[in-house]
Formats: C-alpha cells, structure tokens, sequence
C-alpha cells in the first residue's frame, strides 16, 4: 500500500476488483493490454457525470485502439455501478473498489475527511504492466476528452 504517487517505470499494483456485472477483472489478466484506469470519487455527482458522458462516445478516439482497455474505477459497489452504466450509457467498464485497496496501492485515495472518495485521476499502464502516466486531477474539475485523447496517444 502507497500513499505516494507512482512513478513512470514503477510495477503497477496487481488488483482484482469486480466491474459493474460483478465479472472479476484482473490487472495481470491484461498484460499485453494497455490499461487507461479513470479514477473518479463517485457515480452520479456532477463532475463525474460529466466526464463520463463525455467520454463514452468518443472512446473509440480515446482508446486509440484494440490494445487498449478503459475502466472508471471508484469505491463505489457494482450494484451502483451497473446503475450507473446503464443511465448514462458508458461504454467502458467501471471496477468497484469498495474496501479503497487499490485506490491506497494506486495513491488514488483522498481520505476520510472531508472526502471519504477516490481521487479524481488517469492511471495510464503499459502492456508489460509498467506505469506509463500517473496524474492526479482537481476533485471539482472534469478531464476534457481532447486532453485525455492526447495523453493516451502520447503513450503508445
């Protein structure tokens, strides 16, 4: 467990969390894949919305192509997950991390107090399982698809 932020060149933690249809997803069961990891503090706030509405339909663009995998990741169950998903239609799957394991391995995690939340963030892993791209992003403000296209681009 980390409270540091990861580096380029740094292991990426292993995880195994369950995605919105309770499908156990494994980071070692990727390799080979990069793996975009959207941090995001809950399902249904405003920011997140927003993000998540704006990424969906340009996934194709953010992805860059079939080596590429995007999960959204907070504490969040995959009962509201699915819930969440299912409204506003987000093409890409969302890993509950309700016991803030992988948020605290991934630096990810922004506290009890006054937050109780994952941080708002993008976890770029290379396919031999290598941080490419850690960067933390303000709680209140949404990434914008262009510079998220940009940043995953620059990492292939």
């Amino acid at each position: 467990m980390s409270d540091t932020p990861l580096k380029p060149g740094d292991a990426a933690p292993e995880f195994e969390l369950m995605d919105e249809n309770k499908n156990k997803v494994k980071l070692s069961s990727l390799r080979g894949k990069r793996v975009v990891l959207l941090f995001y503090p809950m399902d249904f706030s405003p920011v997140c919305t927003t993000e998540h509405c704006s990424f969906g339909p340009e996934l194709p663009r953010i992805a860059g192509g079939n080596d590429t995998v995007v999960f959204g990741v907070s504490c969040d169950s995959p009962f509201s997950h699915a819930e969440y998903k299912k409204k506003y239609n987000i093409p890409y799957g969302l890993l509950a991390d309700p016991t803030r394991k992988m948020a605290k391995d991934y630096g990810m995690w922004a506290g009890e107090e006054p937050y109780n939340c994952t941080k708002r963030g993008t976890v770029i892993i290379d396919s031999a399982g290598r941080i490419a791209h850690y960067e933390e992003v303000a709680m209140r403000e949404a990434r914008k698809v262009e510079d998220l296209a940009n940043l995953v681009a620059k990492h292939v």
